[in-house]
C-alpha cells in the first residue's frame, strides 16, 4: 500500500510542478540528498565520501575509464617488499593557502592510523604502518609486509590529504565542521541536517571549476526529492526510489541516470557471537528463508541484481554465486535439527537509506515470520543508525551496504564487514581472518585471486552474514545538466556543467 500511495502521490507532485520550475541562481548547482552529511572530517567519515570527494585530494586518482591516474603525487613507485615512494605535485595550496608537502601527508596517516583515534575507516589503510618524509615534495610509505594495492588504497577515503597547521590551530572537532582541503570546491557553511554550500575554489590546480556554487541540500523523503527536482529548487538528486523511476523517465524535464550493478551490495549482518545466530545451522536457515529474486523484482522494480556475492563484478577477485534458493521448508528442517523447532524471536534493524530498504526489512521480516522467526522489525533513523553501527550496539540482524565500488577490488568489499576487530565487522572466524590476512600480503596476482575466491567460498560454506542483492546507482537530473553517473559512485563537481 505504501508504494501505492508514493507513486499516486508521485505522480500528482509532477504534475503539479511541471509547469512552473522555480529557476535556480545563475550558475549554482543544488544537489538533493537522502541524508545529510555527519562530518566532514575525511578520516573519519561513517558514510560514503561523495561530499568530501570535492573538497579533498588524494594523491591518486580515478579518471572516467576507472584508471589510476595521478593527483596530488606526480609519480609512485615501490622500491621494497615493504616501501613505496611518492613524489609530489609541487605548488599546491589548500584552501586557506597553507602549503601542501610531504608534512601533510605524513599527518593525514598519522592521525587515522593511530590505534587511539578509532577511525572507523581505518581497515583501507590497514597495512600501513608509518609516513617517512625524504623531502618537502618526497615520501615513503611503509607497510606491515608487501601490500599490491597501496596504489588503490591512496585514491579514496581516508587518504585525502589534510592540512596540519590548520588543524593544530582549530582541532579536529571544528576541522569536521569547517574543513580545508586541496580540492576543486571551498565548504563555506555547514549546517547539520539543512546544507552544505560549496564554492569553487579559483586556484585550484586542475584549473577552476565551471560551477560556481553548490548546495548540498539533505531530503530524506524520496518523493520531495522528486518533487524539488521537478519543480526546479533542486537539479539533480541521488537515490532515485524505485516506484517512481517510471515518473522520471516519463518527464520531459528530467533524465534518469542508472548505473548497471553501480551501487553497493546490500546485506543482513549477523551478530555471530550471539545465540541463536552463533549456529551455523541458525544462519543457513535464515538465509534460505529470503526470496531474494522476489524482493529485487517486485519491491526493488528490477533495479538491483539478486547476488550470492559480496563482490562486484568489476572487481578484481569477483566470484560469480548463484544467490541461494528459496527454500523455506528446509529453512525449517535447519531450526529444528538447530534446536528451535517453533522458531525464536530477534531484533532487526533497517534503514530507510537504500532503495525501498524500509519495504525490503518488512518483507524479509514476513519471511522470517513463515518459518517461525519473529523479527522486532525497527527503522531507525539514518543519522542515528550511522553511529549504532561502528559502535557495535546495533540489532543482532542489522542492514547495511558495503562495496568496492572506490577501489574495483574484492578486498574493499569483504575485509571491513568480515575480519575480526574491525568496526564495522560483527564475525569473529579465525578461519576467515587467516585467510583475509593472506589476501593482503600477496603481490602475485594470480595466488592473491586465489586466495579472493577461497575467502568466498568460505563465506557461502560458514555464512557469516547474509548476501541479499546489489543495487543500480539511480540519479535523477534536469535535462540542462550534464552529469553522467560512474562506476565507483563518485560524484566529481569538477566534471559537471549546465549546457544548453
Amino acid at each position: 500500500m505504501r508504494r501505492i500511495l508514493s507513486g499516486v502521490l508521485g505522480l500528482s507532485l509532477l504534475a503539479a510542478t511541471a509547469a512552473s520550475p522555480v529557476l535556480a541562481a545563475p550558475n549554482e548547482l543544488v544537489i538533493g540528498r537522502a541524508a545529510s552529511a555527519a562530518t566532514l572530517d575525511p578520516g573519519f567519515l561513517r558514510e560514503a565520501g561523495t561530499l568530501v570527494d570535492n573538497v579533498f585530494d588524494t594523491l591518486i586518482l580515478r579518471d572516467t575509464e576507472m584508471k589510476l591516474i595521478p593527483g596530488l603525487a606526480l609519480s609512485w613507485a615501490a622500491i621494497d617488499d615493504t616501501t613505496w615512494e611518492f613524489k609530489l605535485r609541487p605548488g599546491v595550496k589548500f584552501h586557506n593557502g597553507e602549503a601542501f608537502d610531504a608534512t601533510a601527508v605524513k599527518f593525514t596517516f598519522d592521525r587515522v592510523i593511530d590505534p587511539d583515534a578509532k577511525s572507523p575507516t581505518i581497515s583501507y589503510v590497514r597495512s600501513v604502518v608509518g609516513v617517512d618524509v625524504v623531502d618537502s615534495l618526497t615520501v615513503r610509505v611503509r607497510t606491515n609486509g608487501p601490500d599490491p594495492l597501496l596504489p588503490t588504497r591512496m585514491s579514496r577515503y581516508p587518504a585525502y590529504i589534510v592540512p596540519p597547521k590548520y588543524i593544530a590551530e582549530v582541532g579536529k572537532d571544528v576541522f569536521a565542521r569547517k574543513p580545508i582541503g586541496t580540492g576543486p570546491y571551498k565548504v563555506s557553511e555547514f549546517v547539520q541536517d539543512d546544507r552544505v554550500v560549496m564554492v569553487a575554489n579559483p586556484d585550484y590546480w586542475r584549473g577552476k571549476p565551471t560551477i560556481g556554487r553548490v548546495v548540498w541540500k539533505p531530503i530524506p523523503e524520496a518523493t520531495a526529492r522528486i518533487a524539488a527536482l521537478v519543480s526546479g529548487e533542486v537539479q539533480l538528486i541521488e537515490g532515485v526510489p524505485a516506484e517512481l523511476v517510471s515518473l522520471v523517465k516519463a518527464s520531459p524535464e528530467l533524465n534518469l541516470e542508472q548505473v548497471r550493478n553501480g551501487g553497493l551490495t546490500i546485506y543482513l549482518g549477523l551478530k555471530s557471537s550471539e545465540k541463536p545466530l552463533s549456529d551455523v545451522k541458525v544462519r543457513r536457515a535464515l538465509s534460505l528463508a529470503i526470496d531474494r529474486k522476489t524482493i529485487v523484482t517486485e519491491i526493488l522494480k528490477g533495479l538491483g541484481t539478486a547476488t550470492g556475492s559480496q563482490t562486484s563484478p568489476a572487481d578484481f577477485g569477483y566470484k560469480a554465486i548463484e544467490p541461494p534458493a528459496f527454500d523455506p521448508a528446509k529453512a525449517k528442517a535447519l531450526l529444528a535439527e538447530a534446536g528451535y523447532p517453533n522458531g525464536f524471536s530477534i531484533k532487526m534493524q533497517v534503514p530507510r537509506r537504500y532503495i525501498s530498504s524500509a519495504e525490503v526489512g518488512q518483507a524479509i521480516a514476513q519471511q522470517f515470520a513463515a518459518i517461525g522467526v519473529k523479527a522486532e522489525l525497527e527503522v531507525p533513523e539514518w543519522s542515528v543508525y550511522a553511529q549504532q553501527v561502528p559502535a557495535g550496539k546495533q540489532a543482532p540482524i542489522y542492514m547495511l551496504a558495503w562495496g568496492s565500488t572506490q577501489t574495483l577490488d574484492a578486498d574493499a568489499a569483504l575485509f571491513a564487514i568480515l575480519r575480526t576487530g574491525e568496526p564495522y565487522s560483527t564475525v569473529s572466524m579465525p578461519a576467515l581472518d587467516t585467510l583475509l590476512d593472506q589476501s593482503r600480503k600477496i603481490v602475485d596476482a594470480d595466488k592473491r585471486k586465489a586466495v579472493l575466491l577461497e575467502i568466498q567460498d568460505k563465506m557461502v560454506e560458514d555464512v557469516p552474514l547474509l548476501t541479499l542483492y546489489q543495487e543500480d546507482s539511480l540519479y535523477a537530473a534536469r535535462k540542462d545538466l550534464v552529469f553522467k553517473g560512474r562506476p565507483d559512485a563518485r560524484l566529481p563537481l569538477f566534471d559537471l556543467k549546465f549546457g544548453p
